[in-house]
């Protein structure tokens, strides 16, 4: 019998599917939260061979639309002026793009090369506070999605996260594009319910918008103030406010001295 990884209730076989085109693998789904996991995942070498899946083709879109999500969260209900930390960040396009809007993001991913953000990985060996952690098409991977998430609570209070609910329909692998069934590497299905069990364990409020942002944290925020960075209209007054208030100045300059050894002249300062 295999218990549910979120609450340890007993699970249920609920499909099989065949993932990497050959290897034919169960899956088990919680009666009481609903998460849904696989057999235990023997092919993540295999899965992992490329960090980045051929077909994953979302990785530009993802981090500009998760960078302006970003950036209106942390202007609304964050230090802006503290330290960050993208979880899983693979390339670093998205930390790159937060730090040219003057966020110091910092990088760490254990599968993926730092391409983009490269002079800005987070050292895990050192117990460093991050005001907030981003692990964004993460939470999907995980194997261990309790101790990962415990882990990550050692460095911030707050975590701000993507992935995919599981539909009301409860759709199966052959059903829904969200299994991965070609590269193998989604490993854990969640529900709205196993984030609610999720929070309660670790004592965090959740505030989600239902489908595929969420924000675990020890903050006290009042959902309304989550819900108001996903509407245009209201986003663009945020970034009129806090763009006089609390302006931003990016930190590519600053990061393109650090890293080339050159030194900035007055006259390039201003």
């Amino acid at each position: 019998m295999m218990r549910c990884k979120i609450c340890s209730e007993p699970t249920q076989p609920c499909a099989r599917a065949t993932i990497i085109l050959k290897h034919e693998i169960q899956y088990f789904q919680c009666p009481a939260c609903g998460f849904v996991q696989t057999e235990e995942p023997y092919w993540l070498d295999e899965a992992y061979a490329d960090a980045i899946s051929d077909i994953d083709l979302g990785v530009i879109n993802r981090s500009i639309t998760f960078g302006e999500l970003t950036r209106n969260l942390l202007l609304s209900s964050f230090d802006c002026n503290a330290r960050f930390m993208d979880f899983g960040g693979g390339p670093g396009v998205f930390v790159r793009m937060m730090r040219d809007r003057g966020f110091d993001f910092y990088l760490f991913d254990k599968y993926c090369e730092n391409m983009f953000a490269r002079g800005f990985e987070a050292d895990l060996s050192i117990p460093e506070q991050y005001e907030l952690i981003t692990a964004f098409e993460v939470f999907e991977h995980f194997v261990a999605p309790l101790d990962d998430i415990e882990r990550l609570l050692r460095y911030s209070g707050s975590i701000l996260f993507s992935t995919l609910l599981l539909p009301a329909d409860n759709p199966g692998p052959g059903e829904w594009w969200y299994y991965a069934l070609e590269h193998g590497q989604h490993v854990s299905i969640y529900t709205y319910k196993a984030l609610t069990t999720i929070a309660k364990r670790f004592d965090l409020h959740l505030l989600s918008n239902g489908s595929s942002f969420h924000l675990l944290t020890k903050k006290q925020l009042a959902p309304r103030a989550f819900e108001f960075i996903f509407r245009k209209k209201i986003s663009a007054v945020l970034n009129l406010i806090y763009a006089k208030r609390q302006k931003r100045t990016s930190l590519l300059e600053e990061d393109f001295y650090k890293g080339s050894g050159l030194r900035m002249t007055q006259h390039e300062r201003l």
